[in-house]
């Protein structure tokens, strides 16, 4: 499942980034690293989202979102 498909309002944990090399290290800098909870906040849009991610909210764009891989929290491997 896809970042972009999170409801507003629900958690989930993230699998896979597949991003271009920068963003992604610019990512796991700020803390999105695999196995890591993320809650969607609010979205505005088509897959832009504001997002809370280790205490700090930050805003993700359709491009981000469209290539960030996770799965709701709860769910099984």
């Amino acid at each position: 499942m896809l970042l972009k498909d999170i409801a507003a309002g629900e958690n989930c944990i993230i699998e896979k980034l597949n991003l271009p090399f920068q963003m992604e290290q610019r990512l796991q800098a700020l803390g999105m690293t695999r196995d890591t909870s993320i809650s969607v906040l609010n979205r505005k849009g088509k897959g832009i989202m504001i997002v809370k991610l280790r205490g700090t909210r930050l805003a993700l764009g359709y491009n981000m979102t469209k290539n960030i891989n996770v799965r709701k929290a709860g769910e099984l491997l």
